[in-house]
């Protein structure tokens, strides 16, 4: 999605982002802002540095470009319970720090974008998997149908996973990497951060995990009946989501891209896993 460098002054370290790919120009001020506004609250954010004109967002070689804090601290590749318990906590923190935030922005990534989306790699699905085409079809006509519309909403991350967090001394020194967060429910976002931190690398699915994942938000924002009834749809949705994206970075790689595009069809297990009702009960 982007190119990171890590900048080593004589007054500190930062990293220097040069968009390059899925974020649109024109949201960038409110990725922008909110990050700002985030560490301004005490969230561990990254913060925009700003250059001598007062703006945070400039350009190299004629792509936008940014400059932010560099957040102490490392990710976890096998998180443990308390890991996972604070992921929870931290997701809840940011819902509640940027409940005033002032900017809205739609999900583009979505519900309502999740067709159009899989409409650009539709007739090349089945390279993939034989299968592929009919079940996303029927995930996606069976979510339209059912999706929740009235649940708490606000500012969500949208993609909290492990590789998104930083633990420091057992606590979370940083959640970075805001270029899906939208305005969207709250529970659809957890739903996202429990398909990437409680399902492992065979799919199964880590109950234990969950229930801390869930303990952990609910100490700061506790979730509602509705919320805690659409869960099991949320997890379907967010499967699917992150099951179009990949597919359609899968069937388009970029030829210079130092990053190798991420197999969809471990989204479609996911997916696949939830539609059994075995996950959350």
């Amino acid at each position: 999605e982007n190119s990171n460098f890590f900048l080593e002054t004589s007054v500190g370290r930062y990293v220097l982002t040069i968009f390059e790919k899925r974020a649109a120009e024109q949201d960038l001020p409110y990725f922008l802002g909110l990050m700002e506004y985030l560490a301004d609250k005490n969230f561990p954010a990254p913060k925009p540095i700003k250059n001598f004109n007062g703006a945070t967002l400039g350009k190299i070689l004629g792509k936008p470009a940014t400059i932010v804090t560099f957040l102490d601290g490392k990710c976890t590749n096998a998180p443990s319970l308390e890991d996972v318990t604070a992921a929870g906590t931290a997701l809840a923190n940011l819902h509640v720090t940027a409940t005033d935030f002032p900017i809205q922005r739609s999900n583009n990534l979505g519900l309502n974008g999740w067709r159009p989306l899989f409409q650009k790699s539709a007739s090349r699905a089945h390279e993939i998997h034989t299968d592929l085409v009919f079940e996303i079809e029927s995930a996606l006509d069976r979510l339209e149908k059912n999706w929740p519309h009235d649940l708490p909403r606000g500012t969500i991350h949208a993609d909290l996973f492990p590789d998104n967090m930083f633990l420091k001394d057992g606590t979370v020194s940083g959640v970075i990497d805001y270029y899906f967060a939208a305005t969207d429910a709250y529970a659809y976002d957890l739903a996202i951060t429990l398909n990437a931190w409680c399902i492992n690398s065979d799919c199964v699915w880590d109950h234990e995990a969950a229930a801390a994942m869930i303990s952990g938000y609910e100490a700061i924002r506790p979730l509602n009946h509705e919320e805690k009834q659409a869960l099991p749809l949320l997890l379907e949705g967010a499967a699917l989501r992150f099951l179009l994206t990949r597919l359609h970075d899968w069937l388009n790689p970029e030829p210079n891209a130092l990053v190798k595009p991420k197999d969809p069809l471990q989204q479609l297990a996911c997916l696949k896993l939830h539609q059994t009702g075995q996950t959350i009960r």
